[in-house]
């Protein structure tokens, strides 16, 4: 039987009603892996190749030749907006199934939802705080509502794989598991993973399955890609402090026209790399268009905006017929479903080769070619600190994330947290709440035993429950069981225990009753800022209430959120610069000045020996050294340069060199280096600094020592720098 015939009827009436001519490839395999097997299963395809689909096709089709007796499916999403967007669909789908579908998040109705705590069934579409806060708050009625569990679909896996609340979401689920003596079935979805083996893993955590990835083949995808160079003459402007030649939030006239003419009429996602530059590039955007008489069809999507303006440009965009262009940050990146575009546009270079090809997806559906186009703004420097100064590394690597993407169909794997202490305190704290009283043996057996959790040793927790012990987070009672103490309360009743990862304190901005969106910083009376690509000002602040009362002037603005930098380069994409700039290919995709530019770079470079060379004199005392390593390679050599007495840093935080001052020759150093390599690693001769760490929320519930110990153990990585430099032949 083919897989089209061994759907649901209600299934096949939607596939006709709606013309389908065919199933995507990894909906066939999809559905001959659920109905043939009992292992997880991951789905790793492009944007818009149909996994949804592949995934709810066969689960539902089983939900309804053999009913649950519960809810019988848990499709899990990072974001609000995904699950609202995926409820529309599936309750299109679902119309003549009699099978429900609930959407459960702090937005959704509280009539549905306590119908369906009085009756589960169907499809639960909830995010992982608030499956944690039903596990944590109504344990007794999650029995009921998951005792006949049958399938997990995650959403997203990459975005979990990378984040805290990955870890709680595996955690929560397991704890389920155990609640309701089930061990569901785990579908994953993912538009960008690098190693799939990764991923497999992480899904497989706390099921005892093992999984399976069918491989489809989408065939080879055209892309019409550019990329187009300006430069800022001003004498005002230098290099920004993170020494990058690629502007942040600071453009040129000339660069905003481009952009106006090569939007116009084009449905357009920007992508920038901070929420500041998208909300100056849409204002600049706009006022051209009120000189031009053109219409207003600039709008901004990120997290400080309101939901209800996202969801109003999110909408727009679905609209085939609205050419309207949107700037945004990461929150465009997931797969909300905003119809075709023409275009999508990145200012600058992206992070890494994930967020690329996550953007690169945006665009290019329902049949059309991707269009990508690249702008970024130099700002020139006269005076170059060194012979390095003139090089624009920002430049190279973009071409080396479009060259790995494209050609090589390579993407960052993502390294798991084997030491999360943060959310081990989390974890406890949350499963206290939900148990009671529990002794210490019986709180180490149910957290330690969460597979998250399976490299932390019981010393390690011991240590744990003893800092939080003296910190009054728990509290030992009579019988000598352990519950949450004074200050552990205050933590765990905030409503924003549920959370695990930092967000700032925001001041909510309105301009009469309509909420605006958000800022993290009090502007005085009179003082003018950008939300939501529009100029605002000042007229009240309740600092009580955390609001700031706004009015709408005319004019750009600028505004500024305190955002901490954690983006990092792997080794692969650092040697792929190294060959971009050894070769002399040409790129098609490089406009005329970018090729020129390429060209410099590459002489300036050559000349230097950076290339071949592990020390090259920068000037006098100063030497670059070029291990050609990752981010967390190279801050390791950093460390052990300064443990042996060698004053080295990196120069901005995506930097692939260290900088080193030092007294000897190149030879001298490079010697230090290679006894570095050879020497056994002593992470406790490394003089970090004393506030080391990861940066995660519930950090301050952390003994330091631990903290250290996540850093040593998940972040540095010798064994990396040693085998690279090795291979390398220069260690």
């Amino acid at each position: 039987m083919d897989a089209f015939n061994r759907l649901a009827p209600f299934i096949q009436e939607f596939i006709y009603q709606n013309g389908w001519e065919e199933l995507h490839a990894n909906q066939v395999a999809a559905i001959d892996a659920i109905f043939d097997g009992d292992n997880n299963l991951l789905l790793s395809s492009g944007t818009a190749s149909g996994k949804t689909e592949a995934a709810f096709l066969p689960v539902l089709t089983d939900l309804w030749e053999n009913p649950s007796a519960s809810v019988g499916a848990l499709y899990i999403s990072p974001l609000k907006a995904l699950i609202n967007d995926q409820f529309k669909r599936l309750d299109r789908l679902l119309l003549d199934s009699g099978i429900p579908v609930t959407k459960w998040h702090g937005d959704a109705s509280v009539t549905q939802k306590n119908k369906l705590m009085k009756h589960p069934a169907g499809i639960l579409q909830i995010t992982p705080e608030s499956l944690e806060s039903l596990i944590t708050n109504k344990r007794g009625a999650c029995i009921k509502l998951f005792s006949d569990l049958r399938y997990v679909i995650i959403d997203e896996v990459h975005h979990f794989m990378r984040d805290a609340r990955g870890i709680q979401l595996l955690c929560v689920l397991e704890r389920m598991q155990r609640l309701a003596g089930v061990v569901p079935r785990r579908i994953g979805l993912s538009a960008t993973l690098g190693d799939v083996s990764l991923a497999e893993r992480w899904l497989n955590t706390g099921t005892g399955r093992d999984c399976v990835s069918p491989i489809t083949d989408e065939g080879k995808k055209r892309v019409g890609l550019h990329v187009e160079r300006f430069v800022n003459y001003s004498d005002t402007r230098d290099v920004d402090e993170d020494h990058s030649l690629i502007s942040q939030g600071a453009g040129t006239r000339e660069e905003y026209e481009y952009l106006f003419k090569n939007t116009l009429d084009r449905k357009t996602i920007i992508f920038t790399n901070s929420r500041e530059e998208t909300e100056y590039v849409i204002a600049n955007l706009r006022e051209i268009a009120l000189k031009r008489k053109a219409p207003d069809v600039y709008r901004v999507h990120h997290g400080n905006v309101s939901a209800l303006l996202r969801e109003s440009a999110e909408e727009e965009m679905r609209d085939d017929g609205a050419k309207i262009v949107t700037g945004a940050t990461v929150t465009l990146e997931l797969g909300i479903d905003i119809g075709s575009l023409d275009q999508v546009v990145q200012i600058g270079t992206p992070a890494n080769v994930a967020s690329f090809a996550q953007r690169l997806g945006r665009c290019g559906r329902r049949g059309q070619i991707p269009r990508l186009l690249f702008t970024f703004v130099e700002n020139l420097r006269v005076n170059a600190d060194d012979t390095l100064g003139p090089v624009n590394w920002e430049f190279i690597r973009l071409i080396a994330i479009v060259e790995l993407y494209l050609r090589e169909h390579w993407i960052e794997p993502i390294p798991p947290l084997l030491h999360p202490y943060n959310l081990l305190y989390h974890q406890t704290m949350s499963h206290l709440k939900s148990a009671g009283e529990l002794s210490p043996a019986a709180l180490a057996q149910d957290i330690l035993t969460l597979g998250s959790f399976r490299d932390i040793p019981q010393e390690d927790y011991k240590v744990l429950l003893s800092h939080m012990l003296g910190e009054d987070q728990l509290e030992r009672t009579e019988r000598g069981g352990l519950i949450i103490g004074r200050e552990g309360e205050k933590v765990v009743n905030s409503h924003k225990f549920l959370t695990v990862f930092l967000a700032s304190e925001y001041l909510l901005v309105k301009d009469e009753n309509r909420t605006i969106g958000t800022v993290d910083k009090v502007y005085p009376v009179g003082m003018r800022f950008a939300l939501a690509g529009l100029t605002w000002e000042t007229v009240d602040v309740n600092v009580k209430s955390k609001v700031i009362f706004v009015k709408r002037v005319p004019g750009i603005s600028v505004v500024d959120w305190d955002v901490d930098f954690d983006s990092e380069l792997h080794t692969v994409l650092v040697r792929k610069i190294r060959s971009i700039l050894q070769s002399e290919e040409q790129f098609p995709y490089l406009s005329e000045s970018c090729a020129d530019r390429l060209a410099e770079i590459r002489y300036i470079t050559r000349g230097s020996g950076v290339l071949e060379n592990l020390v090259t004199p920068l000037s006098d005392r100063k030497y670059a050294v070029f291990p050609w390593v990752g981010t967390r390679q190279l801050t390791t050599l950093h460390y052990a340069l300064l443990a042996r007495g060698v004053r080295s840093k990196m120069p901005w935080p995506l930097c692939v060199y260290l900088e080193v001052l030092f007294d000897g020759a190149a030879e001298e150093l490079e010697e230090i280096i290679r006894e570095i390599l050879d020497a056994p690693f002593d992470p406790d001769t490394l003089p970090l600094p004393e506030d080391v760490q990861i940066r995660g929320k519930y950090n301050e519930f952390v003994p330091k020592p631990l903290l250290r110990k996540q850093y040593i153990e998940d972040f540095l990585d010798f064994e990396g720098l040693r085998g690279a430099m090795r291979e390398d032949g220069k260690g």
